[in-house]
């Protein structure tokens, strides 16, 4: 006897569905918003197996509605462009039922199967289905002409995210900037005509749906960005938190040494929170940040500016830090009236600085100031008063023309400091 088959979601996909099993099955379809009373919900489930043919952000309210009408011997097949979602929803209802369930992602639509079904392949994961369910609608399908591919829900996001959600995504933007043909249209061009038509032929519901219910869509939207950006120059920009001849500075060769990266920028960028900013605004392809010193503890600054914005870390690793006092070369030693540095800096050198210099004030800046570096410029350049010293890397007395004072001043000799590298 044919099966009886209940198809719910009257869509344009839902029509591609029913005209694939209606010359096999008693097959039925039904609109998932007007089939809402009791009556019409007992009719559907009549049937032995129903599909669920409709938006993605609308199966869990489908389901919900639908669970006390669930049998023993019902088969449940969701048709849904992600496969981690209904399992999920799947898993929820379902527990406590006999009801039985299947996975599958017809991969084709109302413009590809225009002109028939074969050769158009159909995602399968047997989930809750038991043998004799799964291998019957493995082996309709591929009498049908279709390719049948086995796979779990998570492996199917994983490949769709960088298949059908790139198709879609690219789809989209050439719709919204207004792509259209033109006399001298190549080959390359009219596909991606094809493209975008057949894309936008799709629901803007849909779109969304693949973007925000596939956990792996984020991840490319990211790539996709990235691989924009770096298209648009010749070079991977790092932005980090310093300025030249920063600690930060240190860390970012430190890294592009070990990963013999050789065409690069820096974006000396002075704050945790700039840098962060930048990142997500798309300036740069990389930051850099201090997040933790070994005596210091944690760098304020970057936790304030981590919980505003997302990043994605890519590394994190340590450099070993060495503190020096300096001054310009024109001022007596006497004179000096304060330090400067980042909190930080302070914290890292508090007993040394309490026994050598503990007349001093310790002062830490504002906005850019908040670096070292920063502060090592302005005062070379007359922004800081002349009176003040500098505490922080080396270098900075050679770049600034400015006179050591005192040496290792970390309290610590194992004094490391922790940073990550950061992406969108």
């Amino acid at each position: 006897m044919k099966k009886k088959i209940a198809i719910i979601g009257d869509g344009r996909f839902g029509q591609v569905l029913f005209k694939l099993l209606k010359d096999d099955f008693f097959a039925s379809i039904f609109n998932s918003e007007t089939s809402k009373t009791e009556n019409d919900l007992n009719k559907i489930y009549e049937n032995e197996v129903i599909f669920f043919a409709v938006p993605i952000s609308a199966f869990e309210s489908v389901i919900k509605k639908h669970k006390k009408y669930f049998k023993d011997n019902h088969l449940l097949i969701d048709v849904l462009s992600v496969k981690m979602h209904p399992k999920k929803i799947f898993k929820k209802y379902l527990k406590g039922f006999k009801t039985q369930a299947l996975l599958t992602h017809p991969m084709f639509g109302p413009d590809s199967s225009k002109t028939g079904f074969n050769d158009l392949p159909l995602i399968m994961d047997q989930f809750k289905a038991d043998d004799n369910n799964y291998d019957f609608w493995k082996n309709f399908f591929v009498k049908k002409g279709l390719k049948v591919i086995q796979m779990s829900a998570q492996k199917h996001d994983q490949l769709a995210a960088n298949s059908q959600g790139v198709t879609h995504f690219i789809g989209r933007m050439l719709g919204e900037l207004k792509f259209a043909p033109t006399p001298i249209d190549s080959i390359g061009t009219r596909k991606l005509l094809e493209v975008m038509e057949q894309t936008c032929n799709d629901t803007w519901q849909l779109f969304n749906d693949l973007q925000n219910f596939n956990p792996y869509t984020r991840s490319m939207r990211i790539k996709l960005g990235r691989a924009y950006d770096l298209l648009n120059r010749k070079k991977i920009i790092f932005g980090i938190q310093g300025g030249k001849g920063s600690f930060n500075e240190e860390a970012i060769m430190f890294h592009i040494k070990k990963n013999k990266i050789k065409k690069f920028q820096i974006k000396y960028l002075y704050t945790s929170e700039k840098v962060l900013k930048n990142l997500h605004e798309g300036n740069i392809d990389f930051g850099l940040f201090a997040i933790q010193n070994a005596v210091g503890g944690v760098v304020e600054e970057s936790t304030h500016a981590m919980a505003k914005y997302k990043f994605k870390i890519v590394e994190e690793f340590q450099i070993l830090i060495s503190h020096f006092l300096m001054k310009r070369k024109d001022m007596d030693i006497n004179s000096i009236k304060t330090i400067m540095a980042h909190s930080q800096n302070f914290r890292q050198c508090k007993n040394n600085l309490a026994k050598k210099f503990v007349n001093l004030k310790q002062l830490s800046g504002q906005g850019d100031l908040l670096d070292t570096a920063r502060c090592a410029e302005a005062l070379v350049t007359g922004k800081l008063d002349k009176n003040t010293a500098i505490l922080g890397p080396k270098i900075l007395a050679e770049i600034y023309n400015l006179e050591i004072i005192a040496e290792n001043l970390q309290d610590s000799q194992n004094n490391l400091t922790s940073f990550f590298l950061v992406s969108r």
